[in-house]
């Protein structure tokens, strides 16, 4: 019994180690202004574009996309790469201006 137990236990920690890493889920609510099978571009109130990725694995329901038509798109954030770049010096005054206090 304390083996099933502790075997309980360490399924629900490894579970919730995973649930902890996965990225936020978005949402955005508007007519599509551009769609070409790559990316998506929804309005979002009068002046807020969202360019998405768009790939083959995307699930579409309730009908064909098309410029004009309302959509609801689910979507993650999910970092492609980063590039970490060196602090900027701070400059040294020039020759004979004042010193700072």
């Amino acid at each position: 019994m304390k083996r099933i137990m502790l075997a309980a236990g360490i399924v629900v920690l490894i579970a919730s180690f995973a649930l902890a890493g996965a990225p936020k889920n978005y949402q955005v609510t508007g007519p599509v202004l551009e769609f070409d099978g790559d990316h998506i571009t929804v309005l979002k109130g009068k002046d807020e574009k969202h360019e998405i990725a768009f790939d083959k694995d995307v699930k579409v329901t309730g009908g064909e996309i098309k410029k004009g038509a309302k959509v609801t798109v689910q979507y993650k954030m999910i970092a492609v790469s980063v590039e970490v770049k060196e602090p900027a010096k701070a400059e040294k005054p020039a020759k004979g201006a004042p010193k700072k206090k």
